[in-house]
């Protein structure tokens, strides 16, 4: 890919697929290496991204390693999205302050201290801004000398059809920075506009020219209750005898996006690992009697059509490429701050 600004190189810590990465070659900065815990990105990240996969754990990762992969850039930025399992609004309640992942954003300040990147951007699930070691993190950052913004930020202002809210900070040691509250942008931001003209599908269906447009088939039950949802509604809407066990307690009130459908001229909700599967959320596809396929969880995410998660000839795995989409920061967000960077690096530059 071109690059407007080729004097910024980054690095992406815990890269997963790629979904940093590309928004940041978008917005033309140069991706020089990915570094992830998980060896099923490999693929993913060097066939679209085209830049060295680094299969490590962050915690053996040296800075050696990271100015290697730098080599002379003038300019340097690191970013990353640390796992977010231990922050996640799905944990609440659950007692997490002995888990190990608590370390891995400690791993990325330590990373920064060692280093000193020009530039640092970091994405995470929203409850991080509320944790010690968020605020951590945060005095790390103006204890080496940058500056440091950050918010929450929305999916369809970005341009990301998808309601998503995630926290997003930036940091510069260039000068001041700003994560934008919104950005312009060509994209659609309905489920319509993004996944409305892939081939139409029955549950357990695939598209014969590709293999991620595949629907996860129905059980018997779970296809009626498809047939009885309506976009936007839930399970309230069906008849008694399809209701769950789980629907006639009095928690189940709590759950009613699950077994849900998508509305045409809205956002998606937030695709999770699991949206391939009509059971733990509003993945039904809005008029076709099936849940969303891989290819229209990605493209949801902000990926384009064309990006290959496995090689041809290779059937994806639902569960595996399932997680390399739900936990990809969506493109969008990474154009957004990428552009961030660029500006502020030709004012100084």
């Amino acid at each position: 890919m071109g690059s407007s600004s080729p004097e910024i190189a980054a690095i992406d810590l815990f890269c997963g697929a790629g979904g940093l990465s590309l928004g940041l070659q978008q917005a033309g900065i140069d991706v020089v290496a990915g570094f992830d815990f998980d060896a099923s990105c490999r693929f993913a990240y060097e066939t679209n991204i085209g830049a060295e996969f680094v299969h490590a754990d962050i915690a053996e990762v040296t800075a050696q390693q990271l100015n290697d992969a730098w080599r002379d850039a003038p300019v340097r930025l690191l970013a990353g999205c640390a796992p977010c399992q231990p922050f996640s609004s799905h944990r609440r309640g659950a007692d997490t302050s002995e888990e190990k992942n608590w370390s891995l954003l400690q791993h990325f300040g330590r990373l920064i201290e060692e280093t000193l990147p020009d530039h640092v951007t970091m994405e995470n699930v929203v409850r991080l801004m509320r944790m010690p070691v968020f605020a951590e993190f945060v005095k790390t950052l103006r204890d080496n000398d940058y500056e440091v913004d950050y918010r929450t930020v929305h999916g369809p202002a970005f341009g990301l059809a998808q309601s998503r809210r995630r926290l997003i900070l930036v940091a510069s040691r260039l000068g001041v920075v700003r994560v934008p509250d919104a950005v312009e942008s060509t994209m659609g931001v309905s489920v319509r506009e993004v996944i409305g003209s892939l081939p139409t599908l029955a549950h357990g269906q695939s598209d014969p020219d590709d293999a991620m447009h595949r629907a996860r088939r129905l059980s018997p039950i779970n296809l009626e209750r498809m047939r009885a949802s309506v976009p936007g509604g839930t399970w309230r809407d069906w008849p008694e005898e399809l209701l769950a066990p789980c629907h006639r307690k009095a928690s189940g009130a709590s759950f009613q996006a699950f077994y849900g459908r998508m509305e045409w001229d809205k956002p998606a909700p937030t695709i999770t690992t699991q949206s391939f599967n009509f059971g733990t959320g509003r993945f039904g596809h809005p008029e076709q009697d099936r849940s969303l396929t891989l290819r229209e969880a990605a493209m949801l995410q902000g990926f384009p059509r064309s990006y290959a998660f496995v090689a041809d000839g290779v059937e994806p795995a639902m569960s595996t490429v399932g997680k390399l989409i739900g936990n990809a920061v969506p493109p969008p967000f990474g154009r957004a701050v990428g552009e961030v960077f660029v500006q502020r690096t030709m004012t100084v530059v």
